[in-house]
């Protein structure tokens, strides 16, 4: 029999916690018998005081383990069950041409997303824009879908980690959320109580990321690639730029737009097109579906061009409550705001940084992302042909389109887009999209 106040003393002394002693607590954080007041301590403990691989993975599993931990041996699929999970962005569309890309490729996808919070969007919110689309299906559905077009994206079922939803909640409250290890766990145990059989973890780096660090970001990439494998699922993270916005666009239904002239080939923004070949590569060989980075990209690459991904995107769509016939008629459905205008920069020049982050922000205060959860959306406002860096900036290139429902929010987005981007005389340095990949090997 453990005490939660024993547990707490140990790590609170940095001592090191067995698997028991963590299953117990966690245990606890599902029925109740440990007070949110022994939670917000044992939190505090961690964040000072850390936790070692061996509890990392040991607090993983037993998050994981707290709900339903979904299972696809009935299904008898002829394909590896595969996933992708990114730290989130701005303009970070990449989900929703990455789920049916790999699909066509032979991988299943069943892809448990979340929502925006803060400056980064949420792929839900972004799938939310489509009518009828329902992103809360049961397991029954999700399953059903898998099964007969590969892919599926949807929200987190009530069952999935309980444990994870009363803890993080109490982290939020009480400063501390950036921990490495329950950052870790937190992501992880969601990801892997999809019963995945590999992952591949976007970690952003730069103004828009989560981690504030290059080096932090590498450190949570470690982490999570350590911690995965040591759970038993086949992870690899790669870390990716976020010192500008990733697509052209910024919001819910732009991005949706974005999507899918991606996938028909309409626009293929080229740091869309790296960053997101980058992911399914990994998958494709984590799944066994490919034997080089070189033969994965040549099926990526054909699956765009002969139209199967597109098709799969439809189907899941249609599969999901959405209209049967969304990718080929999508601005019928998608919402449009009333004001699309451009903003110019004050000066003629080259686009030379990026606070991707007040980027986001200015969605945020359009109405296309939340001030707190529960905050209702406007799913057709955001931004479109966001500059690159680099790019030339005159009266004929302008920053970007703001998408407003009103005069006042346009202007506040526009003075927003104005201050984060810097024009300058000199072209900068072309960035990196991909930094480096993070394999089990490596560690």
């Amino acid at each position: 029999m453990f005490l939660a106040q024993e547990i707490i003393r140990k790590k609170r002394n940095g001592e090191a916690l067995s698997t028991e002693e963590i299953q117990f607590f966690v245990n606890g954080i599902v029925n109740g018998a440990v007070s949110e007041g022994q939670i917000a301590a044992l939190g505090m403990a961690v964040y000072f005081n850390d936790m070692n691989m061996d509890e990392r993975v040991a607090i993983t599993s037993a998050m994981r383990d707290s709900g339903t931990v979904l299972n696809w041996d009935h299904l008898n699929l002829d394909g590896p069950i595969v996933d992708k999970h990114s730290t989130g962005g701005v303009g970070d569309v990449t989900s929703l041409m990455l789920g049916p890309m790999v699909a066509a490729c032979g991988g299943y996808v069943p892809m448990i997303s979340g929502r925006g919070l803060g400056h980064t969007g949420g792929t839900l919110d972004k799938f939310d824009a489509i009518p009828g689309y329902n992103t809360e299906a049961d397991n029954a559905l999700l399953s059903k879908v898998v099964k007969e077009v590969g892919v599926a994206i949807i929200g987190q079922t009530g069952d999935l980690v309980p444990a994870d939803k009363r803890f993080y909640s109490i982290r939020d409250n009480t400063a501390t959320v950036e921990s490495i290890s329950l950052i870790t766990a937190s992501i992880l145990s969601k990801k892997l109580a999809a019963g995945l059989e590999s992952l591949v973890m976007d970690v952003k780096v730069g103004t828009g990321a989560f981690m504030p660090t290059y080096e932090a970001s590498e450190e949570l990439a470690r982490s999570i690639t350590a911690v995965a494998n040591g759970a038993g699922t086949k992870t690899t993270a790669i870390l990716t730029d976020m010192n500008q916005v990733l697509a052209s666009s910024a919001g819910n239904a732009v991005e949706v737009k974005e999507a899918i002239d991606f996938l028909t080939g309409r626009y293929r923004n080229p740091r869309l097109y790296e960053v997101t070949m980058a992911l399914c590569e990994e998958m494709l060989l984590l799944g066994g579906l490919a034997s080089s980075q070189a033969e994965a990209r040549s099926k990526l690459n054909a699956v765009l061009d002969n139209g199967r991904a597109a098709e799969i995107f439809g189907r899941m769509v249609s599969g999901l409550g959405g209209p049967a016939d969304f990718v080929e008629a999508y601005d019928k459905y998608l919402p449009q705001a009333s004001i699309i205008r451009p903003v110019y920069a004050e000066k003629a020049g080259f686009a030379h940084s990026m606070d991707t982050r007040e980027l986001g922000l200015s969605v945020v205060t359009l109405g296309g992302g939340r001030l707190k959860p529960g905050d209702a959306l406007d799913y057709s406002v955001g931004l479109t042909e966001v500059c690159a860096l680099g790019d030339e900036i005159n009266a004929d290139k302008p920053l970007a389109m703001v998408h407003a429902q009103t005069e006042a929010g346009f202007e506040e987005a526009a003075a927003a887009v104005k201050a984060a981007i810097e024009v300058s005389d000199t072209r900068p340095e072309k960035q990196v999209e991909v930094y480096k990949a993070i394999r089990a090997e490596d560690l």
